[in-house]
């Protein structure tokens, strides 16, 4: 058989392919004709085969077929044989293939080998991909090397000490010997390799960072080698751009900075040297750069003096203007995260990393802003706020969601007055309103309901601003809604901010409904509108002109738009009476409030006290069905029912609970009293009396005869009553749904509304499916507090799925037996 070509030779004919496809035939053909040669057992180009193959494999070839080989070049006793069979193994084998363990005993051979170039290229393989099986193996080797005298086997020694560490942390102890001398060592590999090593044991064992802190004195011994360095001359040996061995000092710096962290002495130990490292090193070169920027992370992660923090981040404040945009970025992410425990300090170079601002690169800018709001405090808001808005104006549409939800963040937390935070916000609003996040409506819209001195001032501005663009959404909603609010200020010209417009009850009604036809306005901003036109039919005098405008939209193509003119024809016909009250002007709101006492917030069954939970602005949010009406009533008449339902039917409070009551009669005699405080004698929550026994030991049943509640369609609701003992003003109600349709009833929701002066919760339904055929109920437990003895009136609303349909129904329950209120 021909000799085979040389790798050289190989290379230059693959080199000349034009084509992939012509690569890859010439790749075939040569793999053919090594595996012939593998088949042979041709021990005489085993290794210039092997060679070739590595060269296949790089180029991103399939080569496994060459593993065996590799071995067998590793058990050779040819030096060259060795080198080309080991790093064959680290290219072709790793710990996942069981082939590997074939060559633990060679490696073990080697490490033992007469020649410490076989030794290196043991410990080099062993390091590079050994299992954690050979490390356990193979660990007394490699620490009888790390012993050795031999410079050349102890930096290659300790690197493969480290990749065995990694596998097997337990051997950890084991090196710790070995560790003792190698600082003591003069060659720079060892140092750096040694130093490697050590970094390693502190960051995986706290016992060893302790060890290393107290018994060692590590620090010292750090100190000691990092300052030679600096004060050493020019070393050709180890120089780089002028500086003595800036990896070395890398790592060493690296190191000190995890023995200094949150340790009073080794800081102290080594603040000297680092204020040495920060004001000696060069900074022309990138060299010194890495070098200080390493300084400035030790110093800011160790218990350093304040002189030193500051002088770590004036570091950082040259590099802001340094030309090279990677130290620029890695200025800016440093000081951010340093901004919060030096924000002084920080605050010097605030100049300069406004000027980031206008950087080209992106990331740079996003740093940069994302420092500058970190940097805005009460002392400077009005400043920086400039510089932002002017930011925002300029900046691409990926920065403008960050930035302006950053601006209303700093502005409600440090505007110097209401009327700078309301230009603020609508500066905001009328640059980037399209990309502002949804909670900025609701918020702007509490911050004006708040501020009650600038409301004719923010209706006459937002009006303008809808003048000049309907086009940002959200500023839309906000004028749509403060229009619907202080429409009579806008149209009596009441601002004394500035000077009033002249504006006719005409013009806003022209405005509005031109919103309503726009075929900029989304859907949302339409609800908007609507129940602004719907709120001015109680502040202008056009009200013919409103009911029209309703009127015309009970037909709309949108479901949402098409509910609210219904809902609102009905206040203009059924209920006219009590439209004024409905459609008054919104008091103001708090940031936190909780529906009384008695409110309740359940998971999984158990109740706790509820935290305080925050209330959404009025109509800030149609999307949640009816919840405008919501408002209208004022939570006069309506008791927030607490429910834990089904997870698969999650209930939209505003809108059912509003359904739900209907045209429930509150008033059925004289108006009662308001429900007086609950006094200090009685449990402030509605389940306090059961909470020290378990949840129904304590029921004590009352002769309450049970009633039907519901019964239509197949679908039957029975109530059964008992006495919650000891508190008599709970009544406990338990609802057994039965089914007599041949189907099941799936996606089953029973929810019920009470009067304001009760209060009512529902547990979880037993199931959301009732069986056909009357095999089976579903039940479900409703808690009723009733401190008054009032007669007890109750609207239930059923919904469920009957053979693929949906259907909802409505009903009247005002028959309660007398005993299951009195």
């Amino acid at each position: 058989m021909p000799a085979p070509i040389r790798l050289r030779e190989l290379i230059r004919t693959i080199r000349t392919a034009r084509t992939q496809a012509e690569e890859r035939e010439m790749i075939q053909k040569e793999c053919a004709a090594i595996r012939s040669s593998f088949r042979e057992e041709d021990n005489t180009y085993r290794c210039r085969n092997v060679a070739k193959l590595l060269y296949m494999h790089m180029l991103g070839y399939p080569a496994h077929f060459g593993q065996l080989e590799c071995l067998k070049l590793i058990a050779s006793q040819k030096f060259t044989d060795k080198r080309i069979g080991y790093l064959g193994a680290m290219l072709l084998l790793d710990e996942r293939q069981d082939v590997h363990l074939l060559m633990t005993n060679c490696i073990k051979n080697d490490l033992n080998h007469s020649t410490q170039y076989v030794q290196g290229l043991a410990l080099c393989t062993l390091g590079c991909m050994g299992s954690s099986e050979m490390c356990r193996d193979l660990a007394g080797e490699v620490e009888k090397l790390l012993k050795t005298s031999n410079s050349y086997l102890r930096k290659k020694a300790a690197l493969c000490a480290v990749h065995v560490i990694r596998k097997v942390p337990e051997l950890m102890e084991m090196f710790l010997p070995a560790t003792k001398n190698l600082l003591s060592e003069k060659n720079h590999g060892v140092l750096h390799t040694s130093v490697v090593l050590l970094t390693e044991m502190c960051e995986r064992s706290p016992d060893m960072l302790a060890h290393f802190r107290k018994n060692e004195k590590l620090v010292p011994q750090l100190v000691r080698i990092l300052k030679n360095l600096i004060m050493s001359g020019y070393s050709p040996e180890h120089d780089v751009s002028g500086i003595s061995d800036p990896f070395l000092q890398v790592r060493i710096l690296r190191l000190l900075r995890i023995l200094g962290r949150s340790d009073d002495d080794s800081s102290e130990a080594m603040n000297d040297i680092l204020a040495q490292v920060a004001t000696n090193t060069e900074t022309s070169k990138n060299v010194g750069n890495a070098i200080l920027y390493e300084t400035v992370l030790t110093i800011m992660d160790i218990k350093s003096e304040s002189g030193l923090r500051v002088l770590a981040i004036n570091i950082l404040g040259r590099f802001l203007l340094n030309n090279d945009k990677n130290i620029r970025y890695v200025a800016l992410t440093s000081l951010l995260k340093t901004v919060q425990t030096d924000h002084n300090a920080v605050q010097r170079h605030r100049s300069t990393i406004v000027d980031c601002l206008k950087d080209l690169d992106v990331s740079i800018k996003r740093r940069a802003m994302e420092l500058s709001f970190a940097l805005v405090n009460g002392n400077n808001i009005r400043g920086m706020m400039k510089e932002l808005l002017y930011f925002l104006d300029s900046c691409d549409p990926e920065f403008k969601a960050d930035c302006a939800s950053g601006v209303f963040l700093a502005a409600e937390k440090y505007a110097p007055s209401k009327r700078w935070h309301i230009d603020t916000i609508m500066r905001v609003l009328t640059t980037a309103g399209s990309y502002v996040r949804d909670d900025s409506v609701p918020n702007l819209i509490q911050l004006i309901t708040n501020s009650v001195e600038m409301h004719a001032y923010t209706v006459q501005r937002l009006y303008k601003a809808l003048l000049d663009d309907i086009s940002q959404q959200p500023l839309v909603q906000v004028a749509s809604w403060c229009i619907g609010e202080y429409g009579d200020l806008l149209v009596s010209g009441q601002c004394e901010e500035e000077e009033p417009i002249q504006v006719t009850e005409d013009e806003v009604l022209d405005v509005l409904e031109g919103l309503l036809v726009s075929n900029l306005s989304t859907p949302v901003t339409r609800g908007y509108s609507l129940t602004a036109i719907m709120k001015l039919s109680t502040r202008f005098t056009s009200v013919n002109r409103i009911k029209k405008v309703v009127s015309i939209y009970g037909s709309s193509i949108d479901v949402e738009l098409q509910q609210r003119a219904v809902e609102y024809n009905a206040l203009f016909k059924k209920y006219d009476h009590m439209r004024p009250a409905l459609l008054e002007r919104m008091p103001i709101m708090e940031k936190s409030a909780s529906n009384g006492p008695t409110e309740i917030v359940q998971t999984n069954g158990e109740t706790e006290p509820s935290v305080e939970p925050k209330h959404p602005p009025p109509v800030t949010q149609p999307a949640n069905q009816a919840n405008d009406l919501l408002d209208l009533l004022g939570g006069n008449d309506v008791v927030p029912v607490i429910q834990t339902t089904m997870p698969t039917k999650p209930a939209s409070a505003g809108g059912e609970l509003l359904d739900l009551l209907g045209d429930l009669s509150l008033s059925g005699g004289p108006a009662p009293a308001p429900a007086p405080s609950v006094p200090t004698s009685q449990p402030p929550f509605l389940l306090d009396g059961l909470s020290s026994q378990p949840l129904f030991n304590d029921i004590a049943a009352a002769a309450i005869p049970p009633m039907t509640a519901y019964n239509k369609n197949g679908l039957k609701i029975d109530f059964t009553f008992e006495r919650a003992n000891p508190n008599p003003n709970i009544a406990v109600i338990t609802i057994h749904a039965s089914n007599s349709t041949e189907a099941d009833m799936t996606d089953f929701v029973f929810q019920a509304a009470v009067p304001k002066t009760f209060q009512l919760q529902l547990l979880s339904p037993s199931s959301n499916v009732v069986p056909a055929l009357n095999q089976g109920t579903v039940t479900q437990v409703i808690r009723v507090l009733n401190p008054q003895k009032q007669q007890l009136r109750m609207r239930i609303k059923l919904t469920y799925t009957l053979k693929g349909s949906p259907v909802q129904d409505l009903a009247e329950v005002n028959n309660f037996p007398p005993q299951s209120w009195q």
